[in-house]
């Protein structure tokens, strides 16, 4: 892709939709290249510091948002996360598929800002079906997953919105089976 100007990527969902699955796949074309985020939740026992994610404190995320070290940022469930800025710009400017995984109240900033790319939301089949998976995934208590399920029915809702004139998403994909919803995204990206 010599001389080619690359292409931003942002995958959304709800919590237990599949959007992580989605992401994990898509790393492994040597196309792409992913952003790591950075949080303030706790870190899971699974999970390694600057690469699933930028584990931070608050203070420190706060200093780095007063910097302007964020291409967007939003705080969910309690917690804050954000998008570093500088390695977007590079990987574009290399001729890269730059892969954001980001929160709904993320990519609002996003195309707030006119930002230009492909925006898709990873959609659960049914609320019924997302609780079972977050039952499932074994890492969050029944108050946590109700927190978690309310916020999906937020999300839902506001996938369909409308954001400086443009739909805040561009396609939604119902995961029902995981591997068709890969392939799905995988041929918008590479058809």
């Amino acid at each position: 892709m010599s001389g080619a100007r690359g292409k931003l990527v942002v995958i959304s969902g709800p919590s237990g939709a599949g959007k992580t699955s989605v992401c994990r796949a898509l790393k492994q074309h040597p196309e792409v290249e992913f952003s790591v985020s950075a949080t303030t939740r706790c870190r899971r026992d699974d999970e390694r510091d600057g690469v699933d994610y930028h584990f931070l404190s608050r203070d420190d995320f706060q200093r780095r948002l007063s910097e302007n070290q964020f291409l967007e940022w939003a705080t969910y469930n309690g917690n804050l996360y954000g998008t570093p800025r500088w390695p977007m710009d590079a990987a574009l400017a290399r001729g890269k598929t730059f892969l954001v995984e980001i929160e709904v109240k993320g990519t609002r900033q996003l195309r707030e800002r006119g930002i230009e790319g492909l925006y898709v939301f990873i959609a659960p089949p049914s609320i019924a079906e997302l609780r079972r998976r977050l039952v499932n995934r074994g890492s969050n208590d029944l108050v946590e997953i109700d927190q978690r399920v309310r916020i999906a029915e937020e999300e839902l809702a506001a996938a369909r919105e409308t954001v400086a004139g443009r739909r805040l998403y561009d396609v939604t994909i119902e995961n029902i089976d995981l591997d068709q919803t890969i392939r799905a995204v995988k041929e918008m990206l590479w058809p």
